[in-house]
Parts: C-alpha cells; sequence; structure tokens
C-alpha cells in the first residue's frame, strides 16, 4: 500500500457524521476499523447507514463535559458504547489541556494509553470498531496512528492517512472556528504531521515500544498479537 493509495481512499457518506472513513488502511481487513467525528448529529438515516457497516462497538474519547452537552446518538441496538477519555479530566484533576497543537499531541501520548489500550483490545476481538472523538482528528487522529503502526504501517503512510483529517473536515483552507461545550469560540486547527511525529516518539521515549505502551496500560500480549492477525485475506 503505497501512500498515494491511502490519500486515495474514501469518506463515508453518511448525514452529519463528519471525516468517516475506514482506517484500515490495507493492514486491517476491509470493514474493521472506523474512524469518524462524533455521532451526536447522528440522523435515523445516518444510523441506518452505520448500522449498515456492522459495527459493533463504538468507542467515543471526549471528556465527560463534551459528552454530557453532545452525547452520541445510538449507532444501533446490537452496538456496544465505550467512553475512555482520552485526556484528564479538567473537572477532577489540575492538569490542564494544553492549547498549542505541538504540545497537546505529546500529553494525548502520556495521558491516552488506557483508551488507546482500549481501542486494541476493542479491535482485537475480531468485529468492526469505530474510533472518534469530537471531530475525529487529533485524539482519534493519534488512536488510529497507534493501531496502523502495530499493524505494521510503513510511517509515511500512517502520517499520510492521518492527514486527510484535514480535507475531510475542510481544514486544508486553514483553521475553522466553531463553538465549544462551554460556549467559548476556538479555533480547529489543521492536524501537522510533525504533531503526531512528536507524539509516537513520546511513547517511545516513555516506554521503549509501542507494545510496552499498551501492555502497561492494559492490553494483552494475546490481544497485540490477535491484532496483528486480522490483515487482509
Amino acid at each position: 500500500m503505497t501512500e498515494t493509495e491511502i490519500a486515495a481512499a474514501p469518506f463515508l457518506d453518511i448525514p452529519d457524521v463528519l471525516n468517516l472513513r475506514d482506517a484500515g488502511a490495507g493492514v486491517y481487513r476491509p470493514g474493521l476499523l472506523y474512524r469518524s467525528a462524533s455521532l451526536n448529529r447522528l440522523t435515523d438515516e445516518g444510523a441506518e447507514r452505520l448500522a449498515a457497516l456492522g459495527i459493533r462497538t463504538v468507542l467515543d474519547l471526549r471528556s465527560n463535559a463534551e459528552i454530557e452537552f453532545w452525547p452520541d446518538r445510538p449507532a444501533g441496538p446490537d452496538v456496544q458504547y465505550l467512553h475512555l477519555p482520552m485526556l484528564p479530566d479538567p473537572a477532577t484533576t489540575d492538569r490542564v489541556w494544553p492549547e498549542d497543537q505541538a504540545a497537546l499531541y505529546p500529553f494525548m501520548a502520556e495521558t491516552g494509553g488506557v483508551a488507546v489500550a482500549a481501542a486494541v483490545r476493542a479491535l482485537a476481538t475480531g468485529a468492526p470498531v469505530l474510533v472518534h472523538c469530537a471531530v475525529g482528528k487529533d485524539r482519534t487522529g493519534l488512536t488510529i496512528a497507534v493501531l496502523q503502526t502495530l499493524a505494521g504501517l510503513p510511517e509515511a503512510a500512517v502520517t499520510a492517512d492521518f492527514l486527510r483529517s484535514n480535507l475531510g473536515l475542510g481544514l486544508d483552507r486553514g483553521p475553522v472556528p466553531y463553538l465549544d461545550q462551554a460556549g467559548v469560540e476556538r479555533l480547529s486547527r489543521p492536524v501537522e504531521a510533525a504533531h503526531l511525529t512528536t507524539a509516537l516518539a513520546r511513547i517511545v521515549e516513555l516506554h521503549g515500544t509501542l507494545d510496552a505502551y499498551l501492555l502497561n496500560h492494559g492490553a494483552t500480549a494475546e490481544e497485540l498479537a490477535a491484532l496483528r492477525a486480522l490483515r487482509p485475506e
């Protein structure tokens, strides 16, 4: 799978679900790993289309405040919903999310291990998984990058797939304003390759390898082996 082929992967057309696409990237079976923005605006039609993808687990990486203000609409009666915040809850800790993207990415690497390990656990079952955060670019982007790297996707292809969020969210033309859950206007900024590189490097700096990072946060060796067996037939 070349960098060009990754860049040509289609976005899926489901009403009011942004940045939705298959994230298997040639190292997982098609229809197994999906990524998107939140499902809080999911329509009835969208829910039917999402159900048709066969998704069995939705992993929501957002904060408690985000899901309270923008709760996901159910993606189907047989779908398990997991909420694993990737960043510390401002209401229960004094660790403040960095505003600067360059600082945010290594911070996510430090605080998000349990959530990323949960993604490994869900994917290792072999049933389709959807990973999302608010707009599906930063927290989701790092999580998906770890999963793709574990399965052997080359760094250039991981980065190319990561950068596609800019196109999927209209950020290829620059930052986009939005209102957060507190009603404060903020800017959604394009993702940058250097930030992902820094986050993955921070994981290795702290834990030695991606495997060790996940094992130290609750994944098992059996789950890592099962995940790597999910290659296209």
